[in-house]
């Protein structure tokens, strides 16, 4: 199921430093995943989110997203994919990512996007944009073979896509790199 839902706030403050990424900002733009990975912690208990599967976007996510960035006066690291992946197929489709990055642009904070997606690729323009001020994109790679990657993130681009992506980002001069999260013992 797809269906729209509002948003009270866009931009979450990061409560501890963040020593992986540099967060500053969490940015969600859609609830749930379609990724369907069999690894997934983001739909623990523990984060009470009840049907991960359905997918859940937040339909005033632009206007919030231009109102909170136009008042924030520390300009920090916006990050997005920590919940789910922002470039899962429906983003083909609804363009809330692209759009979040017109403003991220616009408004010259860094960001960096966590993705199991070379849809990513669509957003070059604007991603070298941002990267005026700092864009880095995070792929998770748990294998390189696609066919056993497709049984474990079965709707997510094979991990050959994403290499290809990496590459092209990085010779565009975006920093990109991999995040090999979760570890998958004896695969």
């Amino acid at each position: 199921m797809i269906k729209s839902i509002e948003a009270k706030v866009m931009l979450a403050h990061v409560k501890q430093p963040d020593t992986w990424f540099g967060l500053k900002y969490n940015m969600n733009l859609y609830r749930g995943c379609q990724h369907q990975c069999i690894y997934c912690d983001s739909r623990s208990e523990c984060y009470q989110v009840e049907n991960f599967s359905d997918i859940l976007y937040k339909e005033n996510a632009i206007e919030l997203l231009a109102n909170e960035l136009a008042r924030k006066r520390v300009k920090g690291t916006i990050g997005t994919g920590s919940m789910n992946d922002p470039y899962m197929p429906i983003e083909a489709k609804i363009q809330l990512t692209r759009r979040a990055l017109e403003l991220i642009a616009r408004f010259r904070f860094p960001v960096h996007i966590i993705t199991k997606s070379d849809l990513v690729l669509r957003d070059l323009d604007l991603l070298r944009r941002i990267n005026e001020v700092y864009t880095a994109v995070s792929f998770t790679i748990t294998t390189a073979d696609d066919q056993l990657a497709k049984r474990l993130e079965p709707a997510a681009s094979p991990p050959s896509a994403r290499l290809r992506a990496i590459k092209i980002l990085a010779e565009n001069g975006i920093l990109t790199g991999i995040t090999m999260m979760p570890i998958l013992p004896f695969i």
